[in-house]
């Protein structure tokens, strides 16, 4: 089991969903969340606002995924969130010790779905 998450630019969402769908990765939590990489400082286009500063918005991506499902989920995210540019953002890929689900106490690769 692993932990992906993935750092991406906010108007990527829709496609980086639609791509994850597309490989049968439909469990995810995304989170709005502030940073910057090697862009610090650069001027980004937000919801037609322009923002600068230290920190960008961007968005967080957590998918916890059995191990038949992490290279089907980082292709994925990689077509939907690739623009070439500066920022596009980075993912990790974490081991998953243990999963539990809440509702009826299912645990490791069973509890992932």
């Amino acid at each position: 089991m692993k932990m992906i998450i993935a750092i991406i630019q906010p108007s990527r969402l829709d496609s980086v969903r639609d791509e994850l769908y597309k490989a049968e990765v439909n469990l995810m939590t995304v989170s709005e969340v502030l940073g910057h990489g090697r862009q610090k400082g650069v001027t980004e286009i937000y919801r037609g606002t322009k923002e600068m500063g230290n920190f960008l918005r961007k968005l967080r991506l957590e998918i916890a995924v059995n191990d038949s499902f992490v290279q089907p989920c980082v292709d994925a995210i990689l077509k939907g969130a690739k623009t070439g540019e500066t920022g596009d953002g980075k993912i990790f890929i974490l081991p998953l010790e243990e999963c539990v689900r809440i509702r009826t106490g299912e645990r490791g690769r069973q509890a992932i779905g």
